[in-house]
């Protein structure tokens, strides 16, 4: 089998990842051949004559671009017995055991300044509960309100599955039964340097990087959880990244926008804070709903006003959808017409010289691949985008410091918390952006939004004062 893994490299003009072969010890062969034969060398020609060596395949008919249409808030204009419907729809599609939760983990804290898993990151104000114990809570709280039990799968990495899945068994999932819950490492593609070539990161390591948040839909095909799915009778995907504590993960009235869209992909959008903010648009090119990068989106575009003074392309993209099952089967598959495309990314990727010698690089010296979710959204059947309101939904945990950091998360969920008890007549002291005088925390066993909350404290009407945290007995 050595030999013939060599011979196929060698045929593809990538036979340099085996140089230093002889040189190596019995477990490092092992493990470079391991690796190689992961790799699809078919896949990865085409990307280098397409991305690399080719002049790419990302061109966008900007002048054929319009914005794409959501459906508003109520409070923003949209219809709001529309939005009970939806809501009610929601709710039974729940109770009736059609929904699933999806999170893409496989990051790091490395940006926090954290060593482990991102998910395992503590970010609630007083508790300082880890966002797997939030998620968690969420998806156990909406399971117990509708009586149904509601699968949570996670997709992790290479490098963080064990400590991911040891983490939830240490907490002993988090009150949810260890069989509805979904552990499975997500897919990775070789770097190349700009001839093409793939680089090593050492003498016995490819150098590999996940392919993706767009990876994640043929992983959960490869992975068995579509089939797992379809066994329990699933066909709604609620997908969120692990960085953001606010997402409503489990929210009956985007379900029911979904449902009653008979959509195959649906999603939230956030109203872009200002012109340049670093998100992706919702727009329609060619009659197929899109997201457009924010690096993509030319500045006049970007900046474009309607005669109010609204942004022309508002609608932000926070990655909250909701997959129909039957779409990722399709996408994630073998089926080369359906394929969500790759995207190249410069980088600075550490390797070795032809010594063998460890070099990290100063610049970007290759190029990783890596797939989008959102491009699944041509594809997709009925596609259904949602205005979500900020404050409610996204304040992700990305930076050290500043925004979308630890504290201002913190912050957010703070003022959360108060407008839910000030909505339930509290009288809680408010700064002018929101934030309490002082720090309390909701647990999401007790209240997962507004209405829930107002339901809670009418049952005991519980005193809120400096360091309250209110979760069930």
């Amino acid at each position: 089998m050595s030999a013939d893994i060599r011979n196929q490299f060698e045929t593809s003009g990538q036979g340099h990842v085996f140089q230093f072969f002889d040189s190596l010890n019995a477990s490092q062969q092992e493990q470079l051949l391991q690796q190689a034969e992961a790799i699809d060398l078919k896949e990865l020609s085409d990307l280098v004559n397409t991305l690399v060596l080719g002049d790419g395949d990302d061109h966008i008919n900007f002048e054929g671009m319009t914005p794409a249409p959501y459906t508003p808030l109520p409070d923003a204009g949209g219809d709001s017995e529309l939005w009970s419907q939806a809501e009610s729809v929601g709710e039974q599609a729940l109770r009736d055991g059609r929904v699933a939760a999806f999170t893409p983990a496989g990051g790091q804290g490395t940006r926090l300044g954290y060593d482990g898993p991102k998910g395992t990151f503590a970010v609630t104000p007083i508790v300082k509960k880890s966002l797997f114990q939030v998620f968690a809570e969420k998806i156990k709280a909406a399971s117990t309100r509708y009586g149904v039990t509601i699968p949570w799968y996670i997709m992790t990495s290479q490098g963080n599955h064990e400590a991911t899945v040891r983490f939830f068994e240490e907490n002993d999932f988090f009150g949810l039964d260890p069989d509805s819950v979904t552990h499975f490492a997500q897919g990775t593609m070789p770097a190349v340097d700009f001839d093409g070539k793939i680089i090593l990161a050492d003498k016995d390591t490819i150098a590999l990087s996940p392919d993706g948040h767009g990876g994640s839909l043929r992983a959960l095909v490869r992975s068995g959880s579509i089939a797992d799915m379809e066994a329990r009778g699933i066909d709604c995907v609620c997908f969120f990244q692990v960085d953001n504590p606010m997402v409503r993960c489990i929210d009956p009235e985007f379900i029911g926008f979904h449902v009653m869209g008979e959509s195959e992909l649906s999603s939230k959008a956030c109203l872009k804070a200002y012109p340049k903010e670093k998100v992706g648009v919702f727009a329609e090119i060619d009659g197929k709903t899109q997201v457009i990068e924010y690096s993509d989106l030319p500045d006049e575009l970007a900046e474009a006003t309607e005669a109010n003074g609204d942004l022309v392309y508002r609608a932000g993209s926070i990655a909250i959808h909701i997959f129909s099952r039957s779409l990722i089967a399709r996408v994630g598959g073998d089926d080369a017409s359906v394929k969500l495309p790759f995207h190249r990314a410069d980088k600075k990727i550490p390797t070795v010289d032809a010594a063998g010698d460890p070099v990290a690089p100063s610049e970007p010296n290759g190029v990783k691949f890596e797939m989008f979710g959102f491009d699944a959204l041509p594809f997709a059947k009925n596609p259904v985008v949602i205005e979500t309101a900020r404050a409610d939904d996204f304040s992700p945990v990305k930076n050290a410091e500043g925004i979308d950091s630890p504290e201002s998360s913190r912050q957010d969920q703070l003022r959360q918390f108060a407008r839910w008890a000030i909505a339930a007549d509290y009288d809680i002291e408010v700064d002018e952006t929101g934030l309490p005088a002082f720090e309390f925390e909701v647990s999401p066993l007790y209240a997962t939004n507004a209405k829930i909350f107002a339901e809670r404290v009418a049952e005991s009407r519980p005193e809120i004062t400096a360091g309250t945290v209110l979760d069930v007995n």
